[in-house]
This record gives structure tokens, sequence and C-alpha cells, in this order.
């Protein structure tokens, strides 16, 4: 599977680990195997939508310019709107800061049939927070264990979790800016911070190092996705998200089957019945 998967308890070192994809893979067949990825993902969103016992709940995180937005875009071009939606996280409200830090995120999960992605989430409480010192670290430290409990809660009661930290180089993040100042259509997209945030690149991944090895479990794993290359990081998420709904086709499929032989016989006996019309040429 492309990307790195972060085995609970290991140690991630992002230095080490690439943010551009193998030279073994060419963008032209990438780009051939997601459009069969994205088709698929989106024929395995209807079965979970429409089999109802289960939601998936995706987990996007990554530096500013890491390509959350144009993830979101790509990767479910294929998904019904109708069972699909985007929560984000911006400052919190004063009622939100009068709760737990995890009590605006958990109104944004997804019910069953559903599927939600995370443009950010409950995380920054432990990125954010800790490198802008917005919580002593006698309180974010506390946050790995809740979040980790409160992931538990959400895949054991048929959410299923996967969690995307969106790797890219500081290089490409500079490229990714300038050229964003070029775009004067999008220039809404930029801010002053987005280039003062630079300031803390190891910093932040530090800090993305602890949550990987803190917070990837035997429930939700952390995936690591090369993202320099937006054609590749498009493969690597969808891979990843049709291998793991693919564990669930077969019994989604199963329940669909028994409902539709349902619906048919209650459809013959209220035709013989009359209750509805009986099928033109069929009376």
């Amino acid at each position: 599977m492309h990307g790195k998967t972060v085995k609970p308890g290991s140690s991630v070192s992002l230095k080490k680990l690439d943010t551009r994809a193998p030279d073994a893979i060419s963008e032209e067949d990438a780009r051939q195997q997601f459009a069969e990825y994205a088709e698929e993902l989106g024929e395995l969103q209807e079965l979970l939508y429409a089999a109802g016992t289960h939601s998936l709940l995706v987990v996007l995180q990554g530096m500013d310019t890491s390509g959350k937005d144009g993830t979101i875009k790509d990767v479910f071009r294929e998904a019904d709107p109708a069972g699909c939606r985007v929560a984000s996280f911006k400052v919190p409200t004063p009622e939100e800061l009068a709760h737990d830090f995890l009590w605006r995120v958990h109104k944004q999960t997804p019910e069953r049939g559903q599927v939600v992605i995370f443009n950010r989430s409950h995380y920054e409480d432990v990125l954010a927070a800790r490198v802008h010192d917005l919580a002593p670290k006698s309180v974010w430290s506390q946050r790995f264990d809740q979040i980790n409990a409160f992931e538990r809660l959400l895949t054991d009661n048929q959410t299923i979790l996967v969690k995307c930290f969106l790797h890219i180089s500081k290089d490409e993040q500079e490229e990714r800016l300038l050229a964003r100042e070029e775009e004067t259509v999008k220039a809404w997209k930029l801010a002053v911070k987005d280039w003062q945030e630079r300031d803390n690149w190891d910093k932040y991944q530090q800090a993305y190092q602890d949550v990987l090895r803190r917070c990837s479990t035997d429930h939700a794993f952390w995936h690591v996705i090369p993202a320099d290359q937006k054609w590749f990081r498009n493969l690597a998420i969808s891979e990843i998200l049709v291998t793991e709904l693919n564990q669930y086709r077969r019994d989604w499929q199963r329940k669909l089957d028994a409902l539709s032989k349902t619906q048919l016989t209650a459809l013959k006996d209220a035709r013989q019945s009359g209750q509805i019309p009986a099928r033109p040429g069929h009376q």
C-alpha cells in the first residue's frame, strides 16, 4: 500500500520519510489507477449509505498548503453529496471553550450511512495549542489518551476511522505559497500568518511526530502520505480508503440483497391485494 501506516507505539521521524512518490511509480500510471479507485470509492460509499450499518470518518491533517482541500475535492469526486459532508474546526467559540475540547468535535461525527471528512480536527488541540502555548503542557499532554478513548468510542460504535497526515517538505510549502501569490483569483486563500507559521516548522514537526506515536492505535492507525505531488497523494489516500471499505463490502451487499427481496415481496403482495396497480402487461 502506498504511504506509511504507523504501527501502534512506534516512533516516527518525519525527516526520514519521503514527501515524494517512489521513482518506480509514473504519474501516468498513478493517475489511471487513481481514476479506478475514485470510481470504486463512489460505489463503496453508495453501499455504505444504503446499508446504514456503518459510518466513515476521514481525518485529514497537515501543514499549511499540504493539500487538504484538494484531497477532498479530488478523492471524493465520485461521492454522492447526499451522504458526504466536510467539517472544519476554526477558533473555538465562547460556548465551545466552556466545554471539554472534544465537545464540538463529537457533534460533527457521522451518523450511520454517512461519510464525514474532517479538514483539520480534534488534533489541533495537541498541535496548534502546543506550538502556540494556548494550553499548558499539563493540559495538552493529557489529551493524547483522551483522544484515543474518544476514537475507541467511535470505532466501537461502527464508525470506520481513517486518519491521514499529508506530509510535505518545507521547500514544497514555500513553492505553493509563492504560487498562490501569482493566482490573484485565489488571493483570498492567502494570509500573512501562512508565512509566519513557517517559523514554527520544526515545532510542528515535533508535535506531529508525537501525535503519530501516541495516537496510532489498533483501532485507528495513522497513515503518513507523501504529498509533494498531488497525483500521488490522491492515489495513496484513495487506495487506503478503498482497501479499508472493501472489508465491509460483502456484509453491506448481503444486507441490501436481503432488503431487496423483502421489498419485492412486499410489492408483489400489495399488487395481488389490490393496494397498488398491477404492472402493465401483468394483469
